[in-house]
């Protein structure tokens, strides 16, 4: 090599490394700046949350127009909050059927020749990605992430156009759209809308044989965590590299062949359990290196050793039964809607929630971002999985096959998350006209998640009409008379357990592992709360009332042999419905100790009390 081309590679070199630098410094000061993705970590990556240009296409006129090719729009928003949202710096909540965003790209030239990851943790609903005026990639789905390999159409070393075009015809009934309000303004239980990206953008390269994922999953019965690894592409002789730490201490390790046919078993001496009282995780490193030994990829991971199970109607974690004692979770936020406005946010909604007594959360109507997860697996909590399925119109095959394919996606992204314990596609399908098309497709969401993960429980839809297949029966009652609610919850003298809906529903007997997924949902106003706030039933009229009857409510089903658990609705406010633990801002509205020795009384102690009120009664 010559005096002048050494030049201009270390030219290049200085350049590129001068980039990344100031990339990072100007990180610091970026909205959730956090890597997005904690349970498979690249140390070399571009967070492009921060200033991005956009505008509104209520005309539905943008493309015809050329917005595709633009260089800038006039707005200003804050990514990765949804326009809605005051901290996007917009607060435009009427709806919004479509939108443009751009921002200026530059890929450092030492990524040149790798693959350029370009990844959405979440545009709601669909989504067209342009880069200097090319449609490379369209996605449809609000909750699921998605990535798309750019290096083909991006300028190394040089500024480029990124245009993301999103689509969100919320009126539509084909979108799964969770809670989400179809009027203009907030309603019962329906809130603010949610467009576009509402979740971390971020960039990272990929040598040629790096890695695309990998499944863990553990086997507590056999002392080992199996790994499954997908390449982008299998290079002859390269080989993968599997590292199991605790602590630092490397208690595992194997090396095979990077090959996306491999299962790699990797053994682990006295495996330390993970659980909620003891949230133990393994460090994982994985490693790819080419056949000369040059390593291609790097990632940084963690794996929890827990099983969970049912038998004979008990669930099980770890071989031992277990009680769930869940909250229900809508994971809104007063600034950010569907974003928690920081990483610390979403480790403290999960830290409210073990304060007062949970063990876990039901994660409803809404698939949490990643960052919850990785809280999650950290604190030792319980979480339930489940899709934002409202919205919908049950008769429409492409409503199914919408959430069908966004339901499987998330899935295979949160797989590996050890708080996850059961995965629940649907809430509450009652309407009754429609019974046909919503059993069927009930019955594709059940067998289409026993497919992608055979290791967990599917609760196939939580309360409402139970027309199929499901591995756990869950009904909402709120009932809020403790002993109307007693007599409710008994099995009748058959062996059956409580149906809401039993004329649209398949019984559920003696056997069937069975649980109330929502009760109380207590209201608690203060005088400053407008007229269209509410909660579930009438309401107590002082604070000693309340507890009363939180406590009579909850011990019922502490006290039911047949139970594996209840979920309290809810955790906090959200917007116009009143019936949190904590207020929207997340204040506390009650005392902590008092609602701990209510949410973490034994099953024991439960039978006790309500013998006691029984009797009291009588």
């Amino acid at each position: 090599m010559n005096n002048m081309c050494k030049y201009q590679t270390m030219k290049k070199t200085i350049c590129g490394l001068l980039l990344l630098a100031a990339t990072a410094v100007w990180a610091d000061s970026l909205p959730r700046k956090e890597y997005p993705r904690p349970q498979f970590e690249r140390s070399s990556w571009v967070n492009l949350n921060g200033t991005w240009s956009y505008c509104f296409d209520f005309g539905l006129s943008g493309v015809e127009r050329g917005f595709a090719k633009s260089k800038g729009f006039e707005g200003a928003i804050t990514v990765p909050f949804c326009p809605e949202s005051k901290l996007s710096g917009i607060g435009h909540t009427d709806f919004i059927n479509a939108m443009w965003y751009h921002r200026k790209l530059n890929v450092p030239m030492e990524w040149k020749g790798m693959h350029v990851m370009l990844r959405f943790g979440g545009v709601d609903f669909r989504s067209c990605i342009y880069i200097n005026g090319k449609s490379v990639k369209e996605h449809f789905g609000g909750s699921s992430s998605f990535a798309i390999d750019i290096a083909p159409y991006v300028k190394f070393g040089q500024e480029n156009d990124l245009v993301v075009y999103v689509r969100d015809d919320l009126r539509s009934d084909v979108q799964p759209s969770g809670k989400q309000s179809f009027k203009y303004n907030s309603y019962s239980c329906s809130y603010t809308r949610v467009t576009g990206i509402w979740q971390t953008v971020w960039m990272e390269p990929v040598a040629r044989g790096g890695l695309k994922q990998v499944r863990i999953t553990p086997d507590v019965d056999n002392a080992q965590l199996l790994f499954e690894p997908d390449f982008f592409e299998a290079h002859e002789a390269a080989s993968f590299i599997v590292n199991v730490k605790a602590e630092g201490k490397l208690v595992g390790s194997r090396t095979v062949k990077a090959s996306n046919n491999s299962s790699i078993v990797v053994p682990i001496k006295k495996p330390r359990l993970w659980s909620p009282e003891s949230p133990f995780l393994y460090d994982v490193e994985f490693v790819v290196k080419d056949a000369q030994g040059k390593e291609l990829d790097r990632v940084a991971s963690y794996a929890g050793m827990r099983k969970v199970e049912l038998r004979n109607g008990i669930f099980y974690l770890n071989n031992e039964p277990y009680f769930m004692r869940l909250v229900l979770d809508q994971g809104y936020y007063p600034d950010g809607i569907w974003t928690a406005p920081s990483d610390e946010a979403l480790k403290h909604d999960i830290e409210l929630g073990k304060e007062v007594g949970f063990n876990g959360a039901r994660l409803h109507q809404k698939v949490f971002e990643q960052r919850y997860l990785y809280w999650a697996d950290r604190l030792g909590y319980l979480t339930w999985g489940e899709s934002a399925s409202w919205g919908m119109d049950w008769t429409s095959q492409v409503a199914g096959r919408n959430l069908i394919t966004e339901w499987e996606e998330c899935i295979e992204r949160d797989y590996n998350a050890p708080s996850i314990v059961a995965w629940s596609p649907l809430n509450e399908t009652w309407k009754a006209d429609v019974d046909e098309q919503r059993a069927r497709l009930t019955n594709d969401l059940y067998f289409a998640t026993k497919r992608m993960d055979r290791t967990r429980p599917v609760v196939s839809t939580s309360g409402g009409h139970h027309e199929g297949f499901t591995d756990i029966y869950a009904e909402h009652s709120y009932e809020q008379d403790p002993l109307k609610f007693l007599r409710q919850q008994t099995p009748k003298k058959d062996g059956s357990y409580y149906v809401h809906y039993p004329k649209f529903s398949v019984p559920c007997r003696e056997g069937q592992a069975y649980i109330i997924d929502e009760y109380g949902g207590i209201g608690w106003f203060s005088k400053n709360d407008k007229e269209a706030a509410w909660g579930y039933g009438k309401g107590p009229k002082t604070i000693e009332e309340l507890y009363t009857r939180l406590d009579g409510l909850t011990s019922v089903l502490l006290s039911l042999d047949h139970m594996i658990g209840y979920c309290y609705t809810q955790l906090t406010d959200v917007e116009q419905e009143k019936n949190g633990i904590y207020t929207y801002t997340r204040q506390p509205k009650f005392d902590a100790a008092r609602l701990r020795a209510i949410f973490g009384k034994s099953r024991e102690d439960a039978k006790k009390y309500v013998e006691e009120v029984v009797k009291a009664k009588k």
